[in-house]
């Protein structure tokens, strides 16, 4: 059962209209390995200039997508271009347009950084004068003059991130692709690249994989939702936590037998989440349909199974209510 409010994004309508400023089009791809089909009948846009987030649970297909964007598979069927020009007819023309930053931001440890983009500079065939330009630039736009002639393996993870975004659009592409861009940073760092990528996204598209909701929230325009390799919603931002108004969730914390279980079996119980334990307690987040306060009836349950209740607070729907409900109604319809 959906969710309040959020049904209408559930399935999303075929984007069969492709705007005239879109700079990436996804036609029905699919993909698959072995058995297992990672990418099914995928199709979205993406305009110039728009920052997306593209959320999913683990293997639900993000990664794939990407690196069928990049080139580094082939979609089995459909079709994917990259400011009008098809990946698999001109491969090389579309991977020049695009800049890409994987998860694990493979960086050459052992080079300076300036090596490190002097190298990448080579690779991409820079001209002398387009080196020059786009060195400034990117050494300017990311921050990293003060660690220009300092070694890879001595730099931070913030860092790190920095000089492989630097590495990414040293030459300049119309389209950008960040798979996790803040993993393993602390909070500060994580601001200054959230800062980094809405820069970024002024004068580029920009495609971003997370699983950090609140960078979503304050980084992106539009989210794009897939689970088991479909798209289950392509919405704004504003538009998601709008819908969020329309759903109810309780957090519980709690010691006891089965409790979620029990949890699950009350009356109007849309989802329940298990979140992580605090010193051996158990932690919900209870998704409710409709507009009763089930604070109560979980009190007297707690009561009547001899548990011992921590907390019991009613939360402020956010996106990853949202994001919660569109994957676990997926997964639900699937099995």
């Amino acid at each position: 059962m959906a969710g309040a409010g959020i049904t209408e994004l559930e399935t999303p309508e075929p984007q069969n209209v492709i705007p005239d400023d879109a700079t990436i089009q996804v036609s029905s791809v699919s993909k698959s390995f072995g058995s297992r089909t990672a990418v099914d009948n995928l199709t979205f846009h993406v305009r110039k200039g728009e920052v997306v987030g593209f959320l999913g649970p683990n293997g639900a297909g993000k990664t794939t997508t990407m690196r069928l964007l990049t080139s580094y598979y082939t979609p089995d069927s459909g079709a994917i271009r990259v400011n009008g020009v098809d990946t698999q007819e001109q491969d090389l023309a579309t991977r020049a347009s695009i800049g890409y930053l994987p998860e694990n931001n493979p960086l050459y440890e052992d080079l300076l950084v300036s090596e490190y983009l002097e190298f990448i500079a080579d690779l991409r065939r820079l001209s002398r004068a387009d080196r020059r330009r786009n060195m400034d630039m990117v050494v300017d736009e990311m921050s990293i003059s003060d660690v220009y002639y300092r070694p890879i393996a001595q730099l931070s993870k913030g860092y790190h991130q920095r000089v492989g975004l630097a590495g990414a659009i040293l030459h300049r592409p119309s389209v950008l692709v960040m798979d996790e861009p803040t993993e393993g940073l602390d909070p500060n760092q994580r601001i200054t690249m959230r800062e980094l990528i809405k820069s970024l996204g002024q004068d580029r598209t920009v495609l971003l994989s997370t699983h950090v909701m609140q960078e979503v929230e304050n980084t992106c325009e539009r989210v794009l939702v897939i689970t088991r390799g479909r798209l289950v919603a392509d919405s704004t931002v504003e538009d998601l936590l709008k819908s969020a108004e329309g759903m109810r969730s309780v957090s519980v914390e709690v010691e006891g037998n089965e409790v979620e279980s029990a949890l699950r079996n009350l009356a109007n119980v849309e989802s329940v989440l298990r979140r992580d334990t605090v010193g051996g307690r158990k932690r919900y987040i209870v998704s409710i349909a409709g507009k009763e306060d089930l604070r109560p009836k979980i009190f007297h349950l707690a009561k009547k199974s001899d548990w011992v209740l921590y907390d019991l607070h009613e939360d402020t729907a956010r996106l990853e209510d949202v994001f919660h409900t569109l994957t676990s109604q997926e997964e639900t319809e699937s099995e």
